[in-house]
This record gives structure tokens, sequence and C-alpha cells, in this order.
């Protein structure tokens, strides 16, 4: 394990690095700290995207799992994007396959296809619309079809189904192993402990965790509940790098995990290593065929027209 000292030394090189080559550095909010403070962004999955199609640079490392750095090349084909670690990948996107959708249709021939933006592309080069957690009551409101076929968390498409009472849902089977291990008899312990904390859970919690949350908010919804609330103490149901990245930026405030702090082992696939190592070598590069690219991009565009 690396002392402090290497750790800043490291920093230090990444950072000088970065700026000799024009590039920047998003990381996710369940990244290793030390790698969030290298980085010129950090947020959620779309959100980096978005900031990686309007940054003037050319140069993207995406400190974050596969689909995330593969949605930022969806959204800037022309940009070199470096993914540190390609073995960091997102268990619950690979739970759907392009050919589970395939199958799909032929089940539900009348249906729309709506995918959570944690899909590989190929996926995404399938389905109908794209959807991130913040937005996904809104996709499915607005989406033009009586039934939708929802893909591939099911806990978020239970969620949504809440809002969008005049539409059937019909959910993929999918899970993020980090949100379920967030269990009911826990975080309930938490919240008897601690009543004058506000219990903020993630929608890919399990329908009863939900029932018992005070907010139910996306990753970047928890940043701005932070930091617009009155409240001092929180418990906040989501992957522990959120949590350490809350109370940097609320000093002021008091934030705790809802139960035993939960990790993605697989964001913590990047390491500052990693990161200097994609600065030094350009790679490496995330590459998509065309035609994905293109139906890709067509399905993450027209979330953004329906929202």
């Amino acid at each position: 394990m690396a002392t402090h000292e290497e750790l800043d030394e490291l920093k230090r090189k990444v950072i000088e690095l970065k700026r000799k080559k024009g590039a920047i550095i998003l990381a996710h909010n369940y990244q290793r700290e030390e790698v969030q403070e290298v980085a010129d962004f950090i947020g959620d999955s779309l959100e980096l995207s978005r900031i990686a199609a309007q940054s003037e640079s050319n140069f993207i490392v995406f400190c974050g799992v596969r689909f995330m750095a593969e949605t930022a090349k969806i959204l800037s084909p022309q940009k070199l994007v470096v993914h540190p670690v390609p073995e960091a990948r997102c268990p619950m996107a690979d739970m759907i396959t392009a050919d589970d959708i395939t199958e799909l249709r032929k089940e539900y021939p009348r249906a729309k296809f709506v995918c959570y933006v944690n899909t590989n592309a190929d996926v995404k080069a399938e389905c109908d619309v794209c959807c991130t957690s913040a937005n996904a009551i809104q996709v499915l409101q607005r989406v033009d079809a009586d039934e939708i076929v929802f893909v591939p968390d099911r806990n978020l498409a239970l969620y949504a189904q809440r809002f969008v009472k005049d539409k059937r849902i019909i959910p993929w089977d999918g899970w993020c192993y980090v949100h379920r291990r967030i269990g009911f008899e826990e975080v309930k312990r938490s919240k008897e402990m601690h009543r004058d904390a506000l219990l903020v859970v993630h929608p890919e919690c399990d329908p009863e965790v939900i029932d018992i949350a005070d907010e139910v908010k996306s990753t970047g919804g928890m940043v701005k509940l932070a930091r617009e609330s009155n409240h001092r103490k929180f418990l906040i149901g989501t992957e522990e790098g959120l949590v350490r990245r809350l109370r940097r930026e609320n000093p002021g405030k008091i934030f705790m995990s809802a139960g035993a702090p939960r990790v993605c082992y697989n964001m913590k696939l990047i390491t500052l290593d990693s990161v200097y190592d994609a600065l030094v070598n350009e790679s490496p590069e995330v590459e998509l065929p065309d035609d994905i690219l293109m139906r890709a991009r067509g399905c993450v565009e027209r979330m953004i027209q329906l929202v």
C-alpha cells in the first residue's frame, strides 16, 4: 500500500501530465477518494458524459465502469476516450444483452423499450430510449406507449411504476449488488438509532427500503439535496464513495451510511496508478463500431428530447 507521501507525489504527476496533454479526468461518485481528488469533474455517468461532449479537450480519461466510458464515447465519437481499467465493468449492465432485447421484442411486439443508462452500448443500440435514475419517471411518463419493457434494473422500474400508473412497466430482473446489500433491517435500525437524521436512499434499493426512506434520490440528487437542505444529519443509502464526497463538500453537516458502508468493488478497480498509465499511454481506448455508436446515440438523444 502506498504511503501518503507516495500518493501525493503520484497525484502531482497525474495533474501535471493531464495539463501537459490537455486531457480532462472525469470520475464517478463511487471512485476511490484519491482518484476523485485528481479529477476535473466528479458526478454521475450521464452528467460526466455530457461534460465530456461539451469540453474543449479531445482527450478524456473516464474513471468509472465500462458502460460509462462507452456513453462518453457515444456522445463524443470524435474524441479520444480512455478507460484506465477495461475490466472495471458494471455487473448489472452485464445482466442484459442485445440478444435478450431481440428476444423480448418478439415477446412484447407492441412495447417500447426503455434502457437505464446503466447498460452497455450494444443494448442501448437495440432500445428505443434511455433514462437515468433521476429522470426515469419523467421518461416513462412521456414515452408514447401503454406498455414499456424496462431494462435492466428491476428496482428502478418498480419505483418508477409508483408514479406512472397509467402504463404497464415490464421489468427485466437485473439488480445492483451494492444497493441490494443495503438491507431493510439494517436501514431500519440505523433510522431508529438516528431519529434526527434524514434517510436518503437510491432508487436501485429494494422497495421495502424505499418505503421507509425520507427521500429517494439519484447520486446527483443526493449531492444537490445535501448542499441545499437545512438538515444537519443524513443517513445515506448508496455506495460509500458518495458518502465520502458528501462529507468533503459539506463540512458543517454529518453524513453516515445507512447501515454498514457498501462498496462497489468494480468501481474501485481503477487506481491512481492506472489513471497515470492511461495518461502516459493514451490507452486503453474505448472503441465502438460505427453502427452501434449511431444507434446508441439515437437512444440517448431521444431521452434528451423527452426531458
